[in-house]
């Protein structure tokens, strides 16, 4: 697991080096560079926990618990930082946020496993860290600062595989899946910078907590995996959420 995410984070900061020497991004320095550094451990702390979590957990705990915090430190943060948006914009938010519940629920059935909380929680934190640093970028780059976060997250990896002597190596069958999965990862903290660049870092931040629905919906088409009700009633709020925020900010 750990050499997969190494594997990604490197891909992931290749792909946004080459992309800001094409933009001719500037060096992240000041503040840019502390916030880029503290949202790199924060996000490696996060991913890591998550992924622990939901080893020695329960999903319908872990999932939802996770998903909710990292939405929901980034609205306060953002109401507190740049105002409180128009009721419908609240109403759409609170709405995505029970569609995240919805979604990532799981089976509730007890087959002895630890709920995996104390790992959600930290996760939830660390990843809802990592969306309040990110939106703190002055907007003079997008992806130099991704080079950055990148780095900082590849040498905490490193550090810790060699310090627990954990194992690392990926299979050659899995480095085109580890390319595809570091450059998506790359483009959707690339495409939430520039979303706080240009918008309120709340409504950012809970429309990027719906990406369970996209997971879903593909397990539903490639594994065909069951729909459950509580499925279908996540993904209608989803739509429902996008479109009270989309009324709520065109007005603005």
């Amino acid at each position: 697991m750990l050499g997969i995410v190494l594997g990604t984070q490197l891909v992931g900061m290749v792909l946004a080096l080459a992309i800001a020497l094409a933009r001719g991004e500037p060096v992240p320095h000041g503040a840019d560079l502390g916030w880029s550094i503290v949202a790199g451990m924060a996000g490696v702390i996060g991913i890591t926990a998550l992924y622990r979590g939901l080893a020695v957990g329960r999903m319908g705990v872990v999932a939802p618990t996770t998903g909710v915090l990292a939405a929901v430190i980034p609205v306060v943060v953002g109401f507190a930082l740049e105002g409180v948006p128009r009721p419908a914009v609240i109403a759409g938010i609170v709405t995505a946020l029970v569609a995240v519940v919805l979604v990532t629920r799981a089976p509730s059935h007890d087959d002895g496993r630890a709920s995996g909380l104390p790992w959600a929680l930290a996760s939830g934190l660390m990843i809802g860290l990592f969306n309040v640093c990110i939106g703190q970028l002055s907007g003079e780059s997008a992806f130099a600062p991704l080079v950055v976060i990148r780095l900082v997250q590849a040498i905490a990896l490193t550090a810790f595989i060699l310090l627990a002597r954990q194992p690392w190596r990926v299979g050659r069958r899995f480095l085109p899946a580890l390319v595809l999965i570091g450059a998506l990862d790359m483009t959707g903290n690339a495409a939430f910078i520039l979303a706080t660049q240009s918008g309120q870092l709340a409504i950012a931040a809970v429309l990027s907590s719906l990406y369970p629905v996209t997971t879903v919906i593909l397990a539903i088409a490639i594994h065909r995996e069951r729909l459950s009700r509580s499925h279908l009633a996540g993904i209608a709020l989803t739509a429902v959420a996008i479109g009270l925020i989309g009324l709520g900010t065109a007005t603005l």
